[in-house]
């Protein structure tokens, strides 16, 4: 029988996970984020409560796993462009927020008692969220992808940035009291240096290592060969140059992340990286002292009240005057309003080197811990509160004129007089940038609505008439002439905005056409019978399409194809009217041959989608001219007449 020495470790980590899943569980039940699960599991295995105690030094060596891992993840992810594109906000953004955090952090410190550098660690780990949270809930809302999370992506890589730099310049500047402040910061630029020439050579050697295992077709060892360069980046970086692991596992995910293999890698490491991580959350737990609360609850309220009031506050003003529409501040609010990962290893840091007390160490587990659990709530109010904004009449005029101004004066003007019969295109992303495209191609009137002041001064640069602001501010429409447009399209993905934008028209131009994406069907139908809007449910339109790429590898013709595709559309969409799909091959003596499509006499109801001629796929127009052979697809409210048919 091994001796309980032996086991202590099988056991930490035994009891922490199954603590961790049924926790974990029942946070979810509750619509909680997990972390808050896990972390609850480490206080139930940690020394302040009764019950089992796991050994808190393999716990903090296994959370430091963990830390190395998620870290490593974070680098892996890290995407220079996405920080480019909201560059204008989020780099403005990220560094006020950090200020205003910071100076609170230090008055709260020095109302406590505590040295003003004390005050300073502590703001600064209010100051940046956890990236495991703010990704879940922007997913949860399904704006991961859009404008909105685009922005609180971008706010929270330069706070990621911002802290990698604190883990690099705090133990320097913690060691500086004896007043060999300048020898430490040339010591931590030396240590710059050097995980810059690591970067730089790591970037030439560990994809082409990649690339050499991967050659293997063994995914162990390309597992292995992961990991190896994570931990061993990290503990190298952590024992030659006596920098955090945390810092050199993020530096291990962005030299990894420059290979083609990146996104293999990512998906070997993710599940160690995610059991690691639950540890790491418990190992966290363990820190907190249910009693402190009990005896501290004046400071666990103010610290609570930075995270969850005062940045979100800040955030929201800083990304209106950027001129972002106030959604985006709100959505970016409620996703940074809580603490996470980053905050634990500052503060760890900021202990272990007696800067900050232990009682800061608490108040921030403590301030995680319910930020986390209050997270999905505040970020199920935005609809509501940015409802309650856009409703002061004079707040949402302010905010469509301020959208106005951000853009550069050197910018022509949307239109020189107000458009008519133009389509309302709201949304330039990819999918507004084909539809913008197709209409640009048949010179029709366009009017484009982008949030994005970046996008909105392309598009103005290729010629076409441009608004940077919010497509749901009713001011913003009244601008594109939505009253005399003919269509408006809206494109963008996220519900709870094509709500707001087909209403705010609706209410502007009763009768113009909506054609909306949608992501539901029970959202189509809504927005069917109460706004008469012809909803384009993505995943159906990929389904429609997968179909017809299978039927062509079953040998089906690119015309029956098209055709059978024609037909799904249409049953799936709405009822079927009777109308048909027909099909019909032009004979070498048709009286059709030669002659313009425009000049056939087809009758009502009756429209050409499609030709296959001798196996190459067209969509005719009117001056498309027939030849012998070609198998035309037509749709026809009901049977073909005899004068139609002896056409072909």
């Amino acid at each position: 029988m091994l001796a309980v020495a032996q086991t202590e470790l099988i056991a930490t980590i035994a009891i922490s996970l199954s603590a961790a899943l049924a926790l974990g569980v029942l946070a979810r039940k509750l619509r909680l984020a997990p972390i808050v699960g896990y972390m609850l599991a480490g206080i139930a295995v940690g020394p302040h409560t009764p019950g089992f105690v796991a050994d808190a030094h393999l716990a903090e060596q296994l959370a430091e796993i963990g830390i190395a891992l998620l870290m490593f993840g974070v680098g892996l992810h890290f995407s220079v462009d996405d920080l480019v594109r909201v560059r204008r906000v989020a780099v403005p953004g990220a560094v006020g927020q950090s200020l205003v955090a910071t100076l609170f952090g230090v008055a709260l410190a020095l109302l406590c008692g505590w040295t003003a550098s004390a005050g300073i660690v502590f703001g600064l780990a209010l100051s940046v969220a956890s990236t495991v949270v703010l990704v879940r809930g922007l997913t949860d809302l399904r704006q991961l992808h859009s404008l909105h999370g685009h922005v609180a992506v971008g706010w929270l890589v330069v706070e990621d940035l911002f802290t990698v730099l604190i883990l690099v310049a705090l133990p320097a500047l913690a060691g500086a009291a004896d007043g060999s402040l300048a020898a430490d910061l040339g010591w931590t630029a030396l240590k710059i240096a050097a995980l810059a020439l690591l970067y730089v050579g790591g970037t030439r050697v560990v994809p082409w290592f990649l690339q050499h295992v991967a050659r293997l077709q063994s995914r162990e060892l390309f597992t292995l060969a992961v990991l190896g360069i994570a931990l061993g980046i990290a503990y190298g970086s952590a024992a030659l140059l006596s920098v955090s692991m945390a810092l050199g596992a993020f530096l291990g995910g962005m030299i990894v992340g420059r290979s083609e293999l990146s996104h293999q890698a990512a998906a070997d490491a993710l599940p160690l990286r995610d059991a690691f991580a639950v540890l790491f959350f418990v190992g966290v737990g363990m820190l907190f002292d249910p009693g402190f609360a009990l005896a501290q609850p004046l400071l666990v309220l103010a610290t609570l009240g930075i995270v969850v009031l005062v940045k979100p506050l800040t955030a929201l003003v800083i990304t209106v005057w950027c001129g972002y529409p106030v959604r985006t501040g709100l959505t970016v609010g409620a996703g940074l309003a809580q603490i996470g990962e980053f905050s634990f290893i500052v503060g760890a840091l900021g202990m272990s080197l007696g800067v900050l007390p232990a009682a800061a160490g608490q108040a921030i587990v403590a301030a995680a811990l319910l930020s986390i659990a209050l997270n999905p709530l505040l970020l199920r109010l935005i609809e509501p509160l940015d409802a309650r904004l856009r409703g002061i009449r004079w707040l949402s005029r302010w905010l469509g004129e301020r959208g106005s101004e951000r853009a550069p004066a050197t910018a022509p003007a949307p239109a020189a007089a107000t458009p008519r019969d133009h389509v309302v295109l709201c949304g330039h992303g990819r999918t507004g940038r084909v539809i913008g495209r197709m209409l640009r191609e048949r010179h029709w009137p366009l009017v484009v609505i982008e949030q994005d002041r970046a996008t909105a001064m392309q598009v103005r640069a290729d010629g076409v008439a441009a608004i940077h602001g919010d497509a749901a501010n009713e001011w913003t429409l009244e601008r594109a002439a939505v009253a005399a447009a003919k269509v408006v399209v809206v494109t963008l993905p996220d519900p709870l905005a094509v709500r707001q934008i087909v209403a705010g028209v609706r209410r502007l131009a009763p009768a113009v056409a909506i054609v909306a994406r949608v992501t539901s069907e029970p959202e189509r139908h809504h927005l069917d019978h109460q706004h008469r809007v012809e909803g384009v449910l993505a995943e159906l339109e990929l389904a429609i399409e997968m179909s017809r790429h299978v039927l062509l590898h079953y040998g089906t013709s690119q015309i029956e194809a098209q055709a059978i595709a024609l037909d799904l559309r249409r049953g799936m969409y709405g009822p079927r009217d009777g109308a048909k799909v027909l099909e019909i091959r032009v004979r070498d003596a048709s009286p059709a041959v030669g002659k313009r499509l425009a000049d056939l006499a087809l009758g009502r109801g009756v429209l050409v989608m499609a030709i296959d001629r001798g196996g190459a796929f067209m969509v005719p127009d009117g001056q498309t001219r027939l030849e012998p052979g070609d198998l035309v697809l037509l749709i026809s409210n009901g049977e073909l007449s005899a004068h139609a048919h002896a056409q072909f």
